[in-house]
């Protein structure tokens, strides 16, 4: 792994960006031209001289790519022994946009703007095999750029037998390992699927899934039908490619379009149900306690906000064992995905494995309030929700307090928001109102 500051090339390494299985996206500083780009670096283990070659190929097939929509090459070029690819970077991802608000005309935009890159590449007999959210880049003016194409394959090669792809949005045959352009389709209507409802289903899942009732409410019949013939589970059920499904798209849209006019002329006062009073309740949540709090992320299943820190979901009890999400620090812990700085021995959030401590240097933080209890631990600086020391691994018996509040959870004795939330956000039990 990579650290901050360190120089590679003509590139200083700011942060990391994201860490996947098969490599690594840094953002970094290009000190020739002045501008700052996203680095790829695939994982150390994985550079076989075998591999090594797939990835050129790779890079070759990314600039034969000459699309308003797909991320152009910047470099690929070896750098002390890393192979390293540079991209042009983006404002945020596709799924970072989707955390927020989206009205039905941004989402359209965005839709059609999917469906040309993914329609270019099924031109060219390409299949990318890993859309999602993730994978497409939001630039100035709302423009959509697809990412990590051909990466897939070289992941075939690697997990033998197996699909590949990210779980969420991978088409059943693909998941057998036998993906097509209609895997790609699968998964664009999931994407579509869930910016227009705001739900992601899970499949197996019988037609209407969740969230249809808000889908029916968004959108025209007609774009509905597109959404769910390209859900189909049965692949030949689907659009065949992407320049199908994106025909069908288009003759949707002006019905969409008058659709979405049509609503925006009505009050919506009679029409609020429990999402959109627990909309409110969470932008007011946000407004008086997010700061403090750095609820900066969304739970999943409930699209409430929720801290890095947090263990559980305060809005509906889900498990946050694994963060979902960029982290404010600059590494973050293999096991549990939350934030790590460059000089601790361990992972605070969880009890995971120490760390190589790569660094002589102690980064001061404004964040550190508490001290270990642990006599012979050497730093004892300790941030608010932590559960290990980073220096000692010591578990820490404070009872942390949530800024703006003097309740307490029965069970774990931690702060909580008895007003606002359901359940304890550090042990997972329910809670009520007093």
């Amino acid at each position: 792994m990579l650290r901050t500051r360190q120089k590679l090339g003509k590139y200083v390494i700011e942060r990391r960006l994201a860490e996947g299985p098969f490599a690594n996206v840094y953002r970094a500083l290009d000190t020739i031209e002045g501008v700052r780009v996203a680095l790829k670096v695939p994982q150390p283990h994985l550079v076989t001289k075998e591999l090594l070659e797939e990835f050129r190929e790779e890079v070759r097939l990314m600039a034969r790519l000459d699309h308003a929509h797909i991320l152009m090459l910047k470099d690929a070029s070896l750098i002390d022994g890393h192979f390293v690819i540079a991209l042009p970077l983006g404002q945020r991802t596709l799924a970072d946009r989707m955390q927020t608000r989206m009205g039905l005309k941004t989402a359209l935009r965005y839709a059609e703007q999917m469906l040309d890159a993914v329609a270019y590449a099924h031109e060219n007999r390409i299949i990318h095999c890993d859309l999602k959210p993730e994978n497409f880049l939001i630039f100035d003016d709302d423009w959509l750029r697809l990412a990590d194409f051909g990466i897939a394959r070289v992941a075939r090669r690697t997990i033998q037998g197996s699909g590949w792809g990210t779980l969420g949005y991978m088409a059943p045959e693909q998941a057998m390992g036998k993906p097509s352009f209609r895997s790609d389709v699968f998964s664009l209507g999931l994407i579509l699927y869930r910016m227009f409802s705001g739900r992601l289903p899970d499949w197996p899942y019988d037609w209407p899934p969740v969230g249809f009732d808000r889908l029916r409410r968004q959108i025209h019949p007609k774009m509905i039908e597109v959404v769910r013939r390209a859900m189909e589970f049965q692949s030949r059920r689907r659009y065949a490619d992407a320049s199908q499904m994106q025909a069908a798209f288009l003759r949707a849209r002006p019905a969409a379009l008058r659709f979405r006019a049509q609503k925006a002329g009505k009050k919506a006062r009679s029409d609020t149900d429990k999402r959109d009073w627990k909309t409110i309740r969470f932008q007011q949540f946000q407004r008086e306690h997010g700061h403090e709090l750095a609820a900066r992320h969304t739970c999943r299943r409930c699209g409430g906000p929720v801290a890095e820190a947090m263990a559980f979901c305060c809005w509906c009890g889900t498990s946050r064992t694994v963060h979902r999400g960029e982290t404010a620090f600059p590494a973050a812990c293999p096991r549990c995905k939350r934030g790590l700085k460059l000089d601790w021995r361990f992972c605070p959030w969880c009890f995971g494995p120490g760390f190589e401590v790569t660094t002589n240097r102690q980064f001061g933080d404004i964040r550190y309030e508490g001290r270990c209890e642990n006599a012979k631990c050497t730093r004892k600086q300790l941030m608010p929700f932590m559960r290990y020391c980073p220096w000692c691994r010591t578990k820490v018996r404070r009872r942390w307090k949530v800024p703006g509040s003097s309740q307490r959870c029965s069970s774990c004795g931690w702060g909580v928001f008895r007003s606002y939330w359901s359940y304890c956000p550090w042990c997972g039990k329910r809670i009520s109102a007093e």
